[in-house]
């Protein structure tokens, strides 16, 4: 079934781009009154009436190998209800029927030729076929991924219909200008040679901007689809992406042959140069139309496969390269600037070797040997050790919920090798310095094969996936409290590297809230005190709430000392506004109890942090005399966070 579900698709794709091919190649070649053009002609005429057949009964079979995808059993191919459902109540059934509706025009203006007699009867003819047969291919945008792409979603259905229009007119062009070259390189076709040039030029020409915009679309939705390079060699929708893309640049080779080399000896002496060229040229085409075929059968693949930024990707390589995990590391950025100037001398030294004449391939030689030793210098400082896993998103938060639950559990099954704090005893060592240049995934890694590689206890090995990523979000916190020592009261500006540690909260019989509930519109101080030592602060905080609020600020106030009465305990004077924690306090103070200056066994009594609203970390205060103790202070730093330019991404579940 799922065989047969793809082919209709495959032949559904084919059908549609080789109908657009045609009318454009009949337009771009223009009208002729040569016998062998003429008859070329009819016979593609004929061939559409056929095509557009095909497109109908491979159109009922996508739609009944859709049915089957939806209800999960092929008896769905054929149930009439879930048929008509899927047609009436789903995108994909609108679409489908916007697309045949103008099939159906399609036939009716194939089928009811009129005679074209004048040359705006031919034109009309050719032009209106490939309007609608474009209007149909580019609808088909809507009902792939692109149409799910967030939050630009119109934009991205665009680009794509943009895409399979230009594949249209490339591809589709294909096939019939191979036929037209094969009929006039032969003696017989002689009278319609000087068709086929031009026709051929012509082709030339606008496919040439029909691959850059197909390069630059395409470019844009795989980026939309796969997110990066963990997405394009970790997922099977990134490996389909690069079958792909070798298939397009082995088109791109053929053609700049074509166009090169055999389209200017196409008008050569007939009997030595032009029809041999001509029947050479055909020859190629035809071996791009073969590719073609072969990347239509992939993006069939593509479209039924969960696009790579949306599946867990399998890194398959043993190391990464990664500037954040190694910037900091002696000669790095040293190496790292000369070896990009080195590479990028020899990549411009190979663009300019092409305009050298006889010197070329000298100069090209040269400058491409000092691109590579310039990436030789640059990259493999750059290099970190990976694993199959580095770049899994985590299904477990980082929550404050799960570094706590994470500590008990390396408190059972981990501190027998590496003690209660981050230093190991001398077998795998959970130092900072490493820990800081791993992702979750690699923490992940190394929870789930300690006890095959590091001999560690046989209790280890029975934790579940679950809880192995628990342990990785308490050791990427023991990670990022070594580097959170560097936090101040005064915010970087824009430099967000260390990512808050989301927590629930509850006030009273209220609706638990979370951090990440206030993400992309308030700025957050979280305010971890303890009575009666923090109380003017909080009176002071709450004379100053309304203008906190006016500032894009919200005040989370979460009590050391347990929740239980803390309202009454605070007292009615000044009247305090901003939540209280009541519940979940516990958590809170733990998880960001490793983020205290200083040491833990030195906890302050009273601290505050501020989280930007992409969910970073940027400042923490105690009160010592100085930074924000007067409310103006604070003020001037939520400003400073106010006046950035959101990240382009939150945070994500990486270390780096």
């Amino acid at each position: 079934m799922i065989a047969l579900g793809l082919a209709a698709r495959w032949v559904h794709l084919g059908a549609g781009v080789w109908l657009v091919g045609t009318f454009a190649l009949f337009l771009l070649a223009g009208r002729s009154d040569r016998p062998t053009a003429r008859a070329w002609e009819q016979r593609l005429i004929w061939w559409t009436r056929w095509v557009v057949g095909l497109l109908f009964l491979s159109g009922l079979g996508s739609l009944a190998y859709q049915a089957a995808l939806v209800t999960g059993h092929p008896r769905g191919a054929w149930s009439g209800p879930t048929l008509l459902g899927l047609l009436a109540a789903t995108q994909f059934g609108t679409v489908w029927l916007l697309r045949h509706s103008l099939l159906l025009l399609l036939a009716g203006l194939i089928l009811l030729r009129d005679s074209e007699d004048r040359e705006w009867d031919w034109a009309a003819f050719r032009g209106e076929g490939l309007v609608l047969g474009g209007i149909g291919l580019a609808l088909m945008a809507w009902a792939g991924h692109a149409a799910a792409v967030e939050p630009w979603g119109l934009a991205a259905a665009g680009a794509d219909a943009l895409h399979l229009l230009a594949v249209g007119v490339w591809l589709g062009g294909l096939g019939p200008l191979c036929l037209l070259l094969r009929a006039a390189g032969t003696e017989a076709g002689a009278d319609a040679r000087p068709f086929a040039v031009s026709a051929a030029k012509s082709f030339s020409q606008v496919s040439l901007v029909a691959v850059l915009a197909v390069a630059a679309t395409g470019g844009w939705n795989s980026w939309n689809q796969v997110g990066g390079v963990p997405g394009l060699v970790g997922t099977r929708y990134g490996r389909l992406l690069l079958v792909k893309l070798g298939l397009f640049i082995a088109i791109l080779t053929l053609a700049a042959v074509n166009r090169l080399r055999l389209l200017s000896l196409l008008s050569g002496e007939a009997e030595t140069v032009g029809r041999p060229a001509m029947r050479r040229l055909a020859a190629f085409v035809g071996i791009e139309l073969v590719l073609g075929a072969a990347i239509l059968a992939v993006v069939t693949a593509m479209a039924v496969t969960p696009p790579g930024r949306h599946t867990q990707p399998w890194w398959p390589f043993p190391f990464r390269f990664s500037y954040a995990a190694t910037a900091d590391l002696p000669g790095v950025r040293t190496r790292l600037l000369i070896g990009s100037q080195v590479a990028l001398a020899g990549f411009l030294g190979m663009l300019m070797g092409w305009f050298l004449g006889w010197r070329r391939r000298l100069a090209v030689s040269l400058a491409a040997a000092a691109f590579v030793a310039g990436l030789g210098v640059g990259l493999p400082p750059l290099a970190v050790e990976a694993h199959p896993t580095t770049y899994r998103r985590s299904p477990v938060s980082y929550h404050a919920a799960s570094i706590v639950y994470g500590r008990e559990l390396y408190a059972t099954h981990c501190a027998t090798c590496h003690g209660l704090t981050k230093k190991g005893d001398g077998r795998p060592d959970l130092a900072a310095p490493r820990l800081a240049r791993l992702t979750a995934g690699d923490l992940f890694w190394w929870t789930r094969h300690w006890v095959a590689l590091r001999g560690a206890p046989a209790t280890a090995g029975r934790l579940s996936d679950e809880e192995r990523w628990d342990v990785a979000n308490f050791l990427r916190t023991l990670s990022a409290a070594e580097r959170a020592r560097t936090l101040t009261d005064v915010v970087e500006p824009d430099k967000p590297w260390l990512v808050a540690p989301d927590f629930t909260f509850a006030v009273g019989p209220g609706a638990p809230q979370s951090l990440r509930d206030f993400q992309g519109r308030r700025v957050v101080l979280a305010v971890l005190f303890t009575l009666p030592h923090s109380r003017p602060r909080l009176s002071q905080l709450a004379r100053n709430y309304d203008i906190l609020r006016v500032m894009g600020a919200e005040v989370i106030a979460v009590p050391t000392d347990g929740g239980e009465q803390i309202i009454s305990r605070l007292g009615a004077s000044p009247r305090i506004l901003f939540p209280v924690a009541t519940q979940g306090g516990q958590e809170i103070l733990a998880a960001y109890s490793f983020f205290w200056p200083g040491t833990r066994a030195a906890s302050p009594a009273h601290a505050e942090f501020l989280v930007d609203r992409q969910g970073f970390l940027r400042a923490r205060w105690v009160p010592d005399g100085k930074g924000w103790t007067e409310i103006t202070a604070l003020l001037a730093e939520i400003q400073q966070l106010n006046q950035e330019v959101p990240a382009t991404t939150p945070p994500d579940e990486h270390v780096h």
